[in-house]
């Protein structure tokens, strides 16, 4: 519990009605998309750089843990305030600062959703390359804290690879700037260490973003199968042949059901696996690209190959991609969405390991995959109201990842570690590295007050 005095300087840094500590108030911010729960102490509106100092120098000052939130789709427990303290709620500071098209570059506040920054941009010709498929939900602060990716990471890469630049709040209030529109400046790399740290670091209040050309033309195709293995292979063949299609997706059976039972979008129920596939680029030899893709995927038993004909047709079926996580969440009444990632040559090994430790812990599991990443997405579906359901669904969530790793892949491709795969950790570092990335935790927070209990399995805190 906060002290009345304490609660009061907040109020007089955010004004009374943004600082909520209410139990009632508090249940909404005690979980995000995963499973564990924690009630913070207060929650605390912010809208400017300067407020979100002020709130972090009480923190410090007074040894409170805080964390940044802004639309808590984080699906690891990123956001859960294990230890208590203050919930930063960064959801209003959702302005465009700047757009600089000469330099293609612009600069967000963290709580934009991702979908708006290149809805903004779009008139202007220019679009943000990652698009996470939260995109309508998920703002660019969650992006930059878990690395995000999105369907089209394979050609044009992760959160981390369009960030420039980022303001800074550091555990102790200090506002800093790491990063910057150029490119390649001297010194560490602070910012590649900030992105991806899972709000451990200190909290973003501006983001200097790498803002894209849009293409001069775009094919999208969806390849159907009867063979998750041949889904494969195609992904396979067609990086071994030297293209870099923008997107290649897989969706296996069960997924595939769930978004014809959401969305009838015409998606053929009794295929194995279907690939969405997506071609960009300029207009002279797309045409020929799309006739090489199309005769990959025939030579791989490819049942039928459809091509979106109009926009209509491509945007239905990036609405059942896109769509997935929804559709899907209608099959149980909760599951874990796993992340782990291999070798793409290792897609049909990794599913068939998945298919097995659903029979083994009778558990139905939906598959969709990042396949030209090898980056897995196996729906772990249970009941979390019945407790031998939910540890089921745990265990069969673990051996997931230790059968990504046991191919040559790892833990994590986009959702990131937070609380749900710190026991997964020692599956990839040893002792020393585990301690190495200790040492950069305490260089940033020596106190141990920023997000605490995330990433690092020696920090861990059993939710309350």
């Amino acid at each position: 519990m906060l002290s009345d005095g304490l609660l009061d300087e907040l109020r007089g840094i955010v004004g009374t009605e943004d600082v909520l500590w209410k139990r009632a108030d508090l249940q909404t911010y005690e979980y995000d998309g995963y499973v564990e729960r924690s009630l913070p102490d207060a929650v605390v509106f912010v809208e400017s750089t300067d407020e979100v100092a002020s709130v972090v120098r009480i923190a410090h000052r007074e040894k409170i843990p805080f964390l940044p939130r802004g639309c808590a789709t984080n699906l690891t427990g990123g956001t859960i305030a294990v230890r208590g303290g203050l919930v930063i709620e960064m959801a209003r500071m959702r302005r465009v600062v700047e757009i600089d098209i000469a330099n293609e570059r612009m600069i967000v506040e963290p709580g934009i959703y991702n979908l708006e920054i290149s809805a903004v941009l779009d008139p202007l010709g220019y679009y943000f390359a990652p698009d996470p498929s939260s995109g309508k939900a998920s703002s660019i602060g969650g992006n930059i804290a878990e690395n995000a990716g999105g369907p089209h990471c394979f050609k044009y890469g992760v959160t981390l690879n369009h960030v420039v630049g980022a303001e800074v709040v550091l555990p102790d209030g200090e506002v800093v700037w790491l990063g910057g529109k150029a490119l390649d400046l001297p010194g560490f790399d602070l910012l590649g260490v900030f992105v991806g740290s899972e709000g451990t670091f200190g909290i973003c209040t501006k983001a200097v973003l790498r803002i894209l050309r849009k293409a001069e033309a775009v094919k999208t195709m969806l390849a159907i199968y009867d063979s998750i293995d041949d889904a494969a292979k195609t992904v396979s063949a067609i990086v071994a042949a030297g293209m870099v299609p923008a997107t290649l997706e897989m969706m296996d059976q069960l997924a595939i059901q769930a978004v014809e039972d959401s969305e009838d979008l015409g998606f053929p129920r009794d295929a194995s696996a279907i690939l969405l596939i997506e071609l960009d680029g300029l207009l002279d030899g797309l045409e020929d690209m799309a006739a090489d893709v199309h005769a990959m995927c025939e030579r791989n038993n490819a049942r039928e190959v459809r091509v979106a004909s109009c926009e209509a047709e491509r945007d239905a079926l990036w609405k059942g991609r896109k769509g997935a996580v929804a559709a899907v969440a209608r099959l149980a009444p909760s599951f874990l969405l796993i992340d782990g990632t291999v070798p793409r040559t290792k897609i049909p090994d990794a599913l068939r390991r998945v298919y097995e430790i659903g029979d083994k812990y009778d558990l139905k599991i939906a598959n969709v995959a990042h396949a030209g990443d090898g980056n897995l997405h196996p729906f772990v579906l249970f009941d979390s109201r019945v407790r031998a359901d939910q540890e089921r669904a745990m265990k069969a969530a673990m051996e997931i990842l230790a059968a990504c790793v046991a191919l040559g892949g790892t833990i994590t491709g986009e959702h990131g570690v937070g609380l749900e795969k710190l026991g997964a950790m020692s599956m990839l570092f040893t002792e020393n590295d585990m301690r190495t990335q200790e040492w950069l935790k305490e260089v940033f927070d020596p106190a141990d007050l920023c997000n605490p209990g995330k990433v690092l399995p020696s920090r861990a805190v059993v939710a309350a």
